[in-house]
């Protein structure tokens, strides 16, 4: 069966302001991920740069088909 996490962020830039994402949903590989990698792959694959702190909120596991073909993860 497919896995997602469903969770909220927040994450601080080192030179001020930050973003927020509520709800957002994210394929994952087997049936658990630690807020660390969960942060670290938002940060990655958003591209972000000067990032300070990251914040991972409302996590929980949850079955559902996973969205992105493998010839995605490239972008």
């Amino acid at each position: 069966m497919n896995k997602r996490v469903l969770f909220d962020f927040e994450i601080e830039f080192t030179n001020g302001g930050g973003i927020q994402g509520q709800e957002f949903r994210l394929d994952i590989e087997g049936n658990d991920i630690s807020d660390e990698e969960l942060a670290r792959y938002i940060v990655e694959d958003m591209r972000l740069l000067m990032v300070g702190e990251v914040r991972i909120l409302n996590k929980k596991i949850i079955n559902e088909k996973h969205k992105r073909n493998p010839a995605d993860e490239n972008y």
